[in-house]
């Protein structure tokens, strides 16, 4: 239900939610919590009697904390020092944790005294109990008149035990890919001595490279390890969220394709997925990982030869990614990193991109129809003088140095910047399409649009003025 009750009312929800699963004979191994408006120990058991095993709190702990509901959140003025960067308003708070604790105390005491009151000693035994609500007077209200609640009110006939969440689900983890990663990466986990792991892969396989991580994290936290140190070379197609929260330290290359969320919470490691190298299909043109991918991405690297789906990078805030072609909504809600696409995108690219850097291929010159400009400005990738000189002087080395920092000054270096990150994605993949641009560099340079949102941009400015005047001191 919205906060002002445009929506149905939680009652009626959660009462229709509990009912259904326990026809369906489903209840007992679900956990169903409600919440809406919920501020006293009445209101708990209300929900209780309704079908609720949990409670969900927010505005009225908020309020405990010192919260006087301004509703100027989004405006960075909140007078109580909530909701607010500003360090003078910050200094207004005056919340503590023990209010809060104060506060639920009280509700969980009202909600003992309810309890006794009807002869009970615990929660659970009075879940889905709808005849114990106090409901005639109400019924019978004139306002009420002409209205039925026997269906809100209606208690199947069911097990005590199938009416609240008694079975606890197991979840077959014992055998799944990651354990076997873990097992074969003992070297680099106990000694730090390189791996290299090749195993097939099928979309059953999910989350891959989350548990792996954690053993990573556990032992050597963010710093993780060295770059290649656990090397994963995988064949086949990946289950969802392929290389979740993949660890620095930890590359994994991906013969074949992904679903939706890979890399979601990339956390320093790096992903290369591409299609087989007998395959006949145009990887510029084909899907090779779903939608959703580098969600919430904080740090690493990305390289996708094909097309991924809707939503790419969306929330990135730290990671280096280049791909073949992204669906609608691409780098949403973005906030730091840098994207490069080499092909098409679809609409609404950079909605409510408030951070990092993007590079698109334009060569129908249509890309700012498909743009959301609300937030961002496009402008060309200038040339450099020096890059062609630069790629001479290094014996043409520039065309692969491994993890390299194209994330300094944002605001310039984006010709050298851009071809670094394309010459790594076709090192690293054989993209076709990448080797064409980079051959034909000269006529490909002009084409690309660089996206940049105009406050990342000012605030980038005005910190590397602050920087250069502490210096010049």
């Amino acid at each position: 239900t919205s906060l002002k009750h445009a929506g149905s009312p939680w009652e009626m929800g959660l009462a229709e939610t509990h009912q259904t699963l326990v026809l369906n004979g489903l209840r007992s191994r679900v956990a169903l919590q409600v919440d809406g408006g919920l501020r006293t120990g009445r209101d708990v058991v209300i929900g209780a009697l309704l079908g609720a095993d949990e409670f969900g709190f927010s505005t009225a702990p908020l309020i405990a904390a010192g919260c006087i509901m301004m509703r100027k959140c989004h405006l960075n003025t909140c007078p109580v020092g909530v909701a607010t960067q500003d360090p003078v308003l910050r200094k207004r708070f005056k919340g503590t944790p023990e209010h809060v604790i104060n506060f639920f105390f009280y509700v969980a005491e009202e909600v003992r005294a309810l309890l006794a009151e009807m002869g009970y000693t615990h929660l659970d035994q009075i879940i889905g109990d709808t005849e114990l609500l106090e409901k005639r007077a109400l019924i019978q209200h004139w306002k009420a008149r002409g209205l039925d609640f026997s269906r809100m009110f209606f208690k199947p006939d069911a097990p005590h035990e199938a009416v609240h969440w008694t079975e606890r689900q197991k979840h077959p983890i014992d055998d799944v890919l990651d354990r076997k990663l873990i097992e074969l990466a003992k070297p680099a986990l106990e000694a730090r001595q390189p791996v290299s792991i090749e195993l097939p892969i099928r979309n059953v396989d999910r989350s891959t490279g989350a548990m792996l991580s954690g053993e990573v994290a556990k032992r050597f936290r963010h710093k993780g390890l060295r770059e290649d140190t656990i090397s994963v070379k995988l064949t086949g197609t990946a289950g969802q969220s392929f290389g979740a929260f993949l660890a620095r330290g930890v590359s994994f290359e991906l013969v074949g394709a992904a679903n939706d969320y890979v890399g979601k919470g990339l956390s320093g490691g790096r992903i290369v997925i591409r299609p087989p190298e007998n395959t006949k299909i145009v990887a510029a043109e084909s899907i090779i990982v779903g939608n959703t991918v580098l969600y919430g991405a904080t740090e690493g690297e990305a390289y996708f030869c094909g097309v991924a789906g809707e939503r790419f990078a969306v929330r990135n805030s730290g990671v280096a990614a280049v791909v073949e072609g992204v669906g609608d909504h691409g780098c949403e809600y973005m906030t730091g990193g840098i994207v490069v696409v080499i092909g098409q995108t679809g609409r609404n690219f950079a909605a409510g991109m408030s951070g990092g850097v993007a590079y698109v291929l334009d060569e129908v010159g249509d890309f700012a129809e498909r743009c959301n400009m609300a937030m961002v400005e496009l402008e060309p990738v200038p040339e450099e003088d020096d890059l062609m000189e630069k790629l001479l002087h290094h014996g043409g080395d520039l065309d692969h140095k491994g993890r390299v920092d194209v994330s300094g000054d944002m605001t310039s270096h984006d010709e050298e910047r851009l071809y670094q990150l394309i010459s790594n994605h076709v090192h690293y993949t054989g993209s076709v399409r990448g080797r064409e641009i980079l051959d034909n560099w000269a006529t490909f340079r002009p084409k690309f649009r660089k996206i940049m949102p105009v406050e990342y941009r000012r605030a980038l400015i005005e910190m590397e003025r602050m920087r250069m005047g502490v210096a010049a001191e």
